[in-house]
């Protein structure tokens, strides 16, 4: 007699290709990080603002030259996929994205080391992007997790990943000491496969808005 098996799913191999690629949208495209945009990231990223809450410290061309061989360190070791994030109409870069880490066997991604150029927050730039990692994820990788996360006391971030569709987990206390010494709780969000399809309506309802 065969038994049943209520609600287990046979794990089976899946097989995620975390070679470098562009991610195209109307209005940014996501293209592989190299040590070639340093100068660009270093013009759209060395506002002190935008390093408040991360977990890195990026005052100088040589905090963000670290930062990119870091990136492209963890890439090498197939935990990361890390993007710049480009403006088609001004062809500038204007920010920086990532998935990280990538766990095939549990068909699991994290995206997020997200920063945006202030004067492009609040804009089609995040919304896009999220759009097109969100694809990659769940209609390319066949993801059933994509998890988010950042500091508790960012609430700006909490904000935007609620925007998008992601759902509030839990808080992971003292997760993470950062590079200015500081014990952080993170703060982590998700999005499943089973919330994918009108999490997508809502993104693209969003973009058509712009």
């Amino acid at each position: 007699m065969r038994r049943r098996t209520y609600g287990r799913v046979r794990r089976r191999s899946f097989v995620m290709d975390i070679e470098p690629v562009t991610l195209h949208g109307e209005f940014v495209r996501l293209e592989p990080m190299n040590r070639e945009h340093t100068a660009e990231l270093c013009e759209a990223g060395l506002d002190p603002v935008l390093w408040r809450w991360t977990m890195n410290e990026i005052a100088t061309a040589d905090d963000m030259a670290q930062y990119v061989e870091q990136a492209l360190a963890e890439q090498g070791r197939g935990i990361s996929l890390p993007f710049v994030t480009r403006d088609v109409a001004s062809d500038k870069i204007v920010g920086s994205t990532r998935f990280g880490n990538v766990t095939p066997e549990h068909r699991r991604v994290e995206i997020g080391w997200t920063w945006v150029s202030p004067a492009f927050q609040r804009t089609y730039v995040n919304t896009e992007a999220k759009l097109l990692m969100l694809t990659h994820a769940f209609e390319v990788w066949e993801c059933v997790r994509v998890e988010l996360k950042t500091d508790v006391l960012n609430e700006k971030s909490h904000n935007a990943m609620l925007r998008i569709g992601a759902k509030r987990e839990g808080v992971l206390r003292r997760h993470v000491i950062t590079d200015k010494g500081r014990f952080r709780d993170n703060v982590f969000f998700s999005i499943i496969n089973e919330e994918w399809t009108e999490t997508k309506k809502a993104l693209v309802a969003k973009l058509r808005r712009v």
